[in-house]
């Protein structure tokens, strides 16, 4: 099987050409039969739409069950097609076809209860089992890179497949355009690696060493990425992710009209609704279609996004996604004062509040490309907030004239805030800046373990060596957006298992204002310390490394048991103690056995630096 052809071909089917937004999926998928679907796709083609299906829809099962329900509904689809049939099983609609094919199965983990019951129920029983917290583990990672080779000469397509299906039961939620150009990745890094088999075992080791990240990466962060969109769905509900969608659509296409572009955020919106209930088959059409009217309305939309159209549609969504904003139309003010001076404007808010902000936030947006999506949401909350306040019976004239210049103070706030921690970090570096994070939120969050807290801080460092080297222009929109995937990542966290409640407050009260709300932070007042035990800081010979980078990871520990144990200490302290603890260290690295060293002089610090912070 040429699992290229199928990748692309599976993809570039079109039932038919999009003319309008927004149309459901479950109104296409509920006019195409199986039979029709399998003579577009082909079986080549539809054999792995189904194995992604039944994987996702059942993770706790095995790859073999999950190939056997795929070859059954396969073999339903082609009877169906040869015949033009219409008997019943050919003409129910696909979803009910692949859950009773489910249902038919034997101790399939966790389906029974779900299968007792009846459709729309069943489908969303099955839906909530769905656990999107799963880790990805590669199944390329094997402890010979030689039997991986040998497995691939010998079992080529089944190997594809099988890692189709471990991608898929391990993120069920994933986009299956994600996972089929994965599954492109997966075939090329094998033919690239293995075609050296026959040389040294190190050279293939290497080459699985260097190419496996460009295959696990993008599967990575497509999941962190859909499972933020799904999180900000989940909890601060539809009316907030379509905002965020109009600011970031109104960036993109700023020579689109207000009536394209919230035709397009209605449609997106729609879309994530399906995708986060883990809706594969619709979520899949809602994209395809989405796409389609996309390039077929370049005209409208924007002159940059001709060269993504002309991809296969499996590349199209991500080329849209990173390619530049388009021009902004000629002679736009930077402001939009007549939705402050215009006398019908608490007339026009009070008849239509929803569109009335949607047009402010559409017209503000595309003005601003340099701006965050995060920051064009808080601008247009102030917009409401000054309108309710303003357009209230009894408001003194001029109410409205003071926006300009709360306006102007929340611009110049939050890109202080920015070049403030793009100049900390030019100056400290990579590690240091770490450091002064992992300070800031280890007080802030001291409930999370030293491997969240080192984890999150990595990835906020991460994102000023990414975005500080840029443009005014380009920074806010880098960094917080990228900074807004961390903060959601430790907003899920504490859902999962609450951290504290100033944490609680940020992450619930308002997705624009999260990220200075957790700013603004400062010692959680609730956390009590952790208390001085024989073995809190405990000092080894690993101390002595010459591995720079798992030195540092290891001084970072116990950088934030310190924290956890004294949570109010001063730079002073702290600077008083880690000179000692260095002095500490020099020493007993420079004795013949470190370890009896640090064995006699760890308590001897201890005490010392007791003092030290009793001062």
């Amino acid at each position: 099987m040429d699992w290229r052809t199928i990748i692309y071909v599976i993809l570039l089917v079109s039932l038919r050409v999009a003319k309008a937004l927004p149309r459901t999926s479950q109104d296409i998928e509920a006019k195409t039969s199986i039979g029709q679907r399998f003579s577009q796709l082909q079986e080549k083609n539809f054999k792995p739409m189904a194995l992604i299906l039944f994987a996702q829809y059942v993770p706790g099962g095995t790859f073999g069950r999950a190939a056997a329900m795929a070859e059954g509904v396969t073999a339903l689809a082609r009877r169906c097609a040869a015949e033009a049939s219409n008997s019943p099983d050919c003409l129910k609609p696909l979803d009910k076809i692949f859950l009773d094919t489910i249902c038919q199965e034997e101790n399939l983990p966790l389906s029974a209860d779900c299968c007792a019951k009846k459709d729309p129920e069943r489908n969303d029983c099955f839906l909530s089992l769905k656990n999107s917290s799963r880790g990805f583990s590669s199944p390329l990672e094997r402890p010979d890179a030689e039997a991986a080779c040998r497995n691939h000469s010998q079992h080529g397509q089944p190997l594809t497949g099988y890692f189709i299906y471990e991608v898929s039961r391990r993120h069920p939620f994933l986009y299956a355009p994600t996972i089929l150009s994965v599954a492109l990745r997966y075939e090329e890094m094998m033919e690239n690696c293995c075609a050296s088999a026959e040389g040294p075992s190190h050279h293939v080791e290497e080459c699985f060493r260097r190419q496996a990240p460009k295959v696990v990466k993008p599967v990575r962060e497509d999941a962190l990425r859909q499972e933020h969109t799904c999180g900000i769905l989940k909890k601060f509900g539809e009316r907030t992710l379509k905002a965020l969608k109009l600011a970031q659509i109104s960036q993109k296409f700023p020579q689109a009209d207000f009536v394209t572009v919230h035709k397009l955020v209605v449609a997106v919106a729609d879309m994530h609704q399906d995708c986060c209930r883990g809706d594969t088959l619709h979520c899949m059409r809602d994209r395809e279609e989405i796409l389609r009217w996309v390039c077929s309305s370049q005209h409208v939309l924007s002159s940059r996004i001709q060269q993504c159209c002309e991809k296969p549609l499996l590349q199209r969504s991500e080329c849209i996604l990173s390619a530049e904003n388009d021009d902004k139309p000629a002679g736009l003010s930077p402001l939009v004062r007549e939705f402050i001076e215009d006398k019908g404007v608490c007339e026009r808010f009070a008849q239509e509040k929803d569109m009335h902000l949607a047009r402010f936030l559409y017209e503000y947006s595309r003005r601003h490309p340099e701006f965050s999506a995060q920051m064009l949401l808080r601008i247009a909350k102030g917009y409401e907030d000054l309108l309710r306040e303003c357009c209230k019976p009894g408001a003194p004239s001029g109410c409205r004239n003071r926006g300009e210049e709360e306006l102007r103070k929340h611009i110049y706030e939050t890109e202080s805030v920015m070049r403030t921690s793009c100049d900390i970090y030019k100056e400290k570096g990579d590690y240091y800046f770490q450091n002064e994070l992992l300070m800031s939120f280890t007080k802030k969050m001291p409930q999370l373990t030293s491997v969240e807290l080192i984890k999150f801080t990595k990835e906020m460092t991460t994102i000023g060596s990414k975005c500080c080297q840029l443009g005014q222009d380009k920074l806010l929109p880098c960094a917080e957006e990228h900074l807004d995937l961390v903060l959601g990542q430790i907003c899920r966290r504490h859902l999962a298992d609450p951290i504290n409640p100033g944490v609680c407050r940020c992450c619930s009260s308002s997705y624009a204002f999260r990220r200075p709300c957790i700013g603004k932070l400062e010692i959680d007042e609730s956390y009590v310390p952790l208390a001085l035990t024989p073995g809190l800081f405990a000092f080894h010979g690993d101390l002595c490394t010459s591995e720079e980078e798992q030195l540092q990871h290891r001084k970072q520990e116990m950088l934030i048991t310190l924290l956890k144990y004294k949570p109010q200490i001063s730079p002073k302290q702290l600077g008083s103690v880690t000179a000692a603890f260095a002095a500490m260290r020099e020493r007993c690295c420079r004795e013949a056995n470190p370890e009896a060293c640090f064995l006699q002089e760890g308590p001897e610090l201890i005490k010392r630096s007791e003092k030290m912070l009793s001062a």
